[in-house]
């Protein structure tokens, strides 16, 4: 661990954070499934469990980055607020499963009991963060929150999620003044629901950088392909950056750069929304893109500098995947430096050194900076 000054920080970051959402219980079995073939002796714990974010709250109450983050609470959604992002018919659906005693919504996606009350907590959390930044009262907030959100759409859950905590908290920066807000989603996973919920607004530019993975059924429509740039008024408006497997630091460090980088700036948001998941990392379960600490912290300072350039320094950044149980916490806290924008790593990485070679990546992102030059307007001579 690198050591770390006196002094004290002259910024910090507001988390935003209730222990009721360890209350909901995924299950076990073979990885997300929750099945039990009878053959294993040891099933596993669901990927999206409790212990991952206990770890994430604990290298930032006890690591170093601690002098930097400020604690506060959560809450509850109202059922009236989730209506500003999800069908009524959706939010029925949920009520009904809870008060039943649980349902398989989807494929490694089980609301349990507990669950319902989570969910509320994670979307009331993340607006909570969102309110906080709009009123003044900080210019970063994190969202520490679970179950994950960005793969709800606005009538279905998917993957994991049942609310979609970022897209609430886009919908309530627009509802208070925000001409446009601008959505980055680095988790392994293409951000569909939050794309679906705004495919036809050009208030707010999605952009996702994901493994290609493709759709994975009736729960997951979206391929998360190029061509996916949004319809009516919103076309152009969703940019997704599917990256070969593999891709590593260097590779989002290019992403970033070339892609993600004149896209904010030619779109100019007021407000940013930073999606993060720690499962592009090197070694989690559920992803392949081979990011390290050091690949996170580079993010985390890239997006910092776009806030500071295009939105007053107001970011907020809302927690999703991430599945190895302590690395995606050495991942958080690494992206949680480059947001502050140290000149130092605080944290060293406990299993850093992963090879890595760029050079499809490098292919892949020409291509499709060519493709978006070609295909969206506003993006056209940038």
């Amino acid at each position: 661990m690198a050591a770390s000054t006196a002094t004290a920080p002259t910024d910090r970051i507001d988390v935003f954070w209730d222990s009721g959402m360890l209350n909901h219980n995924s299950g076990n079995g073979v990885f997300d499934t929750g099945m039990d073939p009878g053959f294993l002796d040891v099933l596993e714990k669901h990927p999206e469990n409790s212990d991952r974010v206990k770890n994430m709250v604990s290298i930032l109450k006890r690591g170093p980055i601690s002098p930097y983050i400020s604690w506060l609470p959560g809450r509850p959604a109202l059922l009236s607020e989730l209506l500003s992002f999800h069908s009524s018919e959706y939010i029925n659906e949920l009520v009904e499963a809870d008060r039943d005693g649980g349902k398989m919504l989807c494929a490694g996606t089980f609301l349990n009991p507990g669950s319902w009350d989570a969910s509320l907590l994670a979307a009331g959390t993340t607006l909570s963060a969102m309110k906080h930044v709009l009123d003044g009262h900080g210019k970063i907030s994190y969202a520490l929150v679970r179950p994950p959100g960005h793969h709800a759409q606005p009538t279905q859950a998917d993957g994991y999620c049942f609310l979609n905590n970022a897209g609430l908290a886009v919908q309530l920066a627009l509802n208070s003044g925000c001409a446009k807000v601008a959505v980055i989603d680095i988790d392994v996973h293409y951000g569909n629901g939050t794309a679906e919920g705004f495919y036809r607004s050009d208030k707010v530019l999605t952009t996702s950088l994901h493994m290609n993975h493709g759709s994975w059924g009736p729960s997951h429509p979206q391929n998360g392909s190029v061509d996916e740039l949004g319809e009516a008024e919103g076309f152009g408006y969703n940019l997704n950056i599917p990256l070969p497997n593999g891709t590593g630091d260097r590779g989002y460090r290019h992403a970033m750069t070339e892609l993600v980088v004149p896209a904010i700036q030619k779109f100019e948001p007021e407000m940013m929304v930073l999606v993060i998941g720690q499962d592009s990392s090197a070694f989690d379960p559920n992803g392949r893109q081979c990011l390290t600490m050091e690949g996170y912290q580079e993010i985390g300072r890239i997006v910092r500098s776009l806030a500071d350039r295009h939105c007053s320094g107001r970011l907020l950044i809302v927690q999703e995947g991430g599945y190895h149980v302590t690395y995606s916490a050495y991942c958080l806290h690494a992206t949680l430096e480059g947001v502050l924008n140290l000149p130092t790593s605080l944290l060293s990485d406990p299993i850093a050194y992963y090879p890595e070679d760029e050079a499809l990546a490098v292919e892949v992102i020409k291509s499709i900076k060519k493709f978006q030059k070609d295909n969206v307007p506003f993006l056209k001579g940038a």
